[in-house]
């Protein structure tokens, strides 16, 4: 499974890992020409920083990684993941794959995309997965999934608030409105890493919220945090730098109420990454939403005075989180789709895509 005929461009699989410099020199030439299509004002970090992201193992997922290159320049890139049997989403999520295909602007429309598919479906094929996923965000790469028979199945967007045009009075008062509302909650904020004591208790809380996210009809299967995962996050984050903060509400009982956490990377200081807000259902209604993400923006603000920036996705059926953010100025920066087809569909394309090249 390490090459794959594609007309006159040959595949290969990429081993980050034993990667010598010819690849790294044409992959980094490459990501900044992806990064200039899609996030052109976007700072992006150094390339030994990129590099030992990349060479870190994922102990949860088969990762597959493939080129298709010519006269050292890389024309088209796919990465391919699923779950690894026995890890924790397995059962409910094993059947999944995930990918991504890129493809040159200038190397667009002679059947490189579509030469990726045999690929896929061997690989599906290998771990019985029988449904795959890929987004888009530019309308050659719609284009190009629909053509495969792909549906679109969350629509959402990246959305971005402009730290300077913050109402910030309107912040103080979501603070200050917070413990008036709920005067027996707790209020809790790190700095860095959860305490190691915390990941027992913490992990199927947030996994709990995590599963009351819209994902319309994209099929994920159920979501489970696991301190493992917790651990291997912060192993990621801790390669470039970045640091993670983290508020929490908890009520009487102990019960967490109310997360957000925010990461912040030193090679892209203009950007804050909103990474994940949620409140429970039976939580909800008291302006614990607006506490925390009010909270968490005045103490970044003050910690990292060149930030700019706050990025966050959202999905657009997810309203209360989009009510709260749109108060705050976060307006819509880039606009995606998630797509699925199942590994049927995708052979009888492939079936297609063979009669038509006799």
């Amino acid at each position: 499974m390490n090459r794959h005929t594609a007309g006159e461009h040959l595949p290969a699989r990429i081993d980050y890992k034993t990667a010598g410099p010819d690849f790294w020199k044409r992959y980094h030439v490459y990501r900044r020409l992806r990064q200039k299509e899609a996030r052109p004002d976007d700072p992006i970090r150094p390339n030994y920083v990129e590099e030992k992201r990349l060479q870190h193992d994922s102990p949860f997922d088969f990762e597959y990684h493939y080129e298709i290159a010519k006269d050292g320049l890389l024309l088209s890139w796919f990465s391919g993941t699923t779950l690894k049997p026995g890890t924790p989403e397995y059962e409910s999520s094993g059947h999944l794959f995930w990918a991504d295909i890129y493809v040159r602007p200038d190397h667009r429309r002679q059947g490189i995309g579509s030469s990726w598919v045999p690929l896929i479906v061997e690989l599906m094929d290998a771990h019985r997965n029988t449904k795959v996923g890929f987004n888009a965000e530019e309308a050659p790469g719609h284009a190009f999934l629909k053509s495969l028979g792909a549906e679109p199945k969350l629509v959402g967007a990246e959305n971005r608030l402009k730290l300077a045009n913050v109402d910030w009075k309107m912040v103080e008062r979501w603070i200050e409105d917070g413990p008036k509302r709920s005067p027996q909650t707790k209020f809790e904020m790190y700095d860095g890493p959860l305490p190691e004591a915390m990941w027992e208790d913490f992990a199927p809380q947030l996994s709990t919220m995590l599963n009351t996210i819209p994902f319309e009809s994209l099929d994920i299967g159920t979501i489970v945090v696991t301190p493992d995962h917790m651990r291997d996050l912060y192993e990621k984050l801790a390669i470039s730098g970045e640091r993670l903060h983290t508020i929490l509400t908890r009520e009487p009982d102990g019960t967490i109420s109310s997360i957000t956490d925010v990461s912040w990377d030193p090679n892209r200081p203009t950007i804050l990454e909103q990474r994940f807000t949620g409140v429970r259902p039976d939580a909800r209604g008291r302006g614990l939403g607006k506490w925390i993400k009010a909270a968490m923006l005045a103490h970044l603000h003050k910690l990292y005075p060149k930030a700019k920036w706050v990025a966050t996705e959202n999905a657009g059926s997810n309203k209360p989180m989009l009510a709260i953010n749109m108060k705050l100025g976060f307006r819509q920066y880039r606009a995606g789709s998630e797509y699925q087809i199942g590994r049927d569909g995708l052979a009888d394309q492939l079936k297609g895509l063979s009669a038509g090249r006799r």
